[in-house]
């Protein structure tokens, strides 16, 4: 049996009614048990759950504390590509956006990732757009393969594949892979992606088993919030990391809180998730998952960043980019410009997410970061709050 098989015959709606209408003395039983169950999660997302947010706080606080220490994880997105043949409404790189796209050259991946490596990164994670002509498996491999000598973990976040086409990227080097659903709310996934492979919900939803059975040690999983109502989409998740715990035990299991952010195409979030419902996530998250990875990108600010810290992040990007030569301005020299998926001569006047040919540094971003604190500003900030930053936490030559 799939996660799919169990997700279709999820009570959602009568969680979130649960959720909706549990009473304080829900959320303290739900925080103090020791085998929570959705149930128990949905009460701690509740309303009255939000209203103990100090409460929930310094259990997570201490769960976090016991099970983790006092570190944080630090990682870098390296994008490889901006291509890509899925219209996705809410993404800067669906298909149908006129923006400035390329794919690096192994010898320009190499070039990003040594910036990366001379900021102090150690954990990578490669991404790319699903464009089989410009990210075909066999790029990836060799990205992979090129970078692996000098990154002790290379995690990937790309177009799903097939288990048997996963098995070269570990063998590679790569040892994780992360997979956001977008949204688990069917009808949403469908108004969303209009072209493209990506349309097929079920596919995607059975990515990590087919990355597990692969050889991948890290599965990393997530809606994006503001496609669809947060409770629901946030019970589907815990739903997903249960059923992942459960089937894919050899596996760690990490947790993204990713809220939509600008990007080109300027599409609106249809629902929203506050900050405060976000820290509420989070102290929900770990104490239903004590054991679990919950991750934090540049996506929110510095100051909520730092305040989740205690909470329950364990792991946390920094000085992201979010376009392909973002670090060193690898690649612009081939830059094109893309129309409905045509290149056409680049514009003179493109507009905010496309620049002109004149000023044009890096091809169009996937959407713009909040927390624009350079990777040793972040670290000192973690220390000073009473952590360490870990750029390293594994070796390929502890399994070799």
């Amino acid at each position: 049996m799939s996660f799919v098989t169990e997700f279709n015959s999820l009570p959602l709606e009568a969680l979130v009614k649960k959720s909706l209408a549990s009473s304080p003395a829900a959320v303290r039983s739900a925080a103090a048990t020791t085998r929570s169950t959705l149930a128990d999660f949905a009460a701690l997302i509740s309303p009255a759950g939000g209203e103990m947010l100090e409460m929930l706080g310094q259990q997570a606080h201490r769960m976090t504390k016991q099970r983790f220490g006092k570190v944080i994880r630090l990682f870098a997105p390296l994008y490889l590509s901006n291509e890509c043949i899925n219209n996705c409404s809410y993404c800067g790189f669906s298909r149908d956006n006129s923006i400035l796209r390329v794919t690096l050259s192994l010898d320009e991946v190499r070039r990003e990732a040594a910036e990366l490596k001379s900021q102090g990164f150690r954990n990578l994670l490669l991404v790319a757009g699903e464009h089989p002509k410009f990210v075909s498996n066999n790029y990836l491999r060799d990205c992979i393969a090129t970078l692996h000598n000098d990154w002790p973990s290379i995690s990937l976040e790309v177009g799903p594949m097939e288990t048997e086409d996963y098995r070269p990227l570990v063998a590679a080097g790569s040892d994780g892979l992360i997979v956001y659903q977008e949204t688990y709310d069917r009808a949403v996934y469908a108004e969303m992606h209009t072209a493209g492979p990506k349309r097929n919900f079920d596919w995607r939803l059975e990515t990590p088993e087919r990355a597990y059975t692969a050889g991948f040690r890290r599965l990393g999983i997530s809606p994006l919030y503001g496609l669809a109502d947060w409770r629901t989409e946030a019970l589907s998740v815990a739903a997903h990391a249960d059923y992942l715990l459960r089937n894919c035990w050899k596996a760690a299991i990490t947790i993204s809180l990713p809220r939509l952010r600008p990007c080109a195409g300027e599409f609106e979030p249809l629902t929203h998730l506050g900050d405060r419902e976000l820290v509420q996530l989070v102290c929900a998250f770990r104490l239903t998952f004590p054991d679990v990875g919950i991750v934090l990108s540049t996506r929110e600010s510095p100051r909520l960043r730092d305040g989740l810290i205690p909470l329950g992040v364990t792991m946390m990007s920094a000085g992201a980019r979010t376009e392909p030569g973002g670090y060193t301005g690898a690649g612009k020299e081939k830059i094109h410009q893309t129309v409905r998926g045509r290149i056409v001569e680049l514009a003179a006047d493109a507009g905010e997410w496309t620049p002109s040919a004149t000023r044009a540094t890096n091809a169009t971003s996937q959407f713009n970061i909040a927390d624009e604190r350079t990777p040793g500003e972040v670290a000192e900030r973690i220390r000073r709050l009473g952590y360490e930053p870990v750029w390293k936490d594994w070796d390929a030559a502890l399994t070799a």
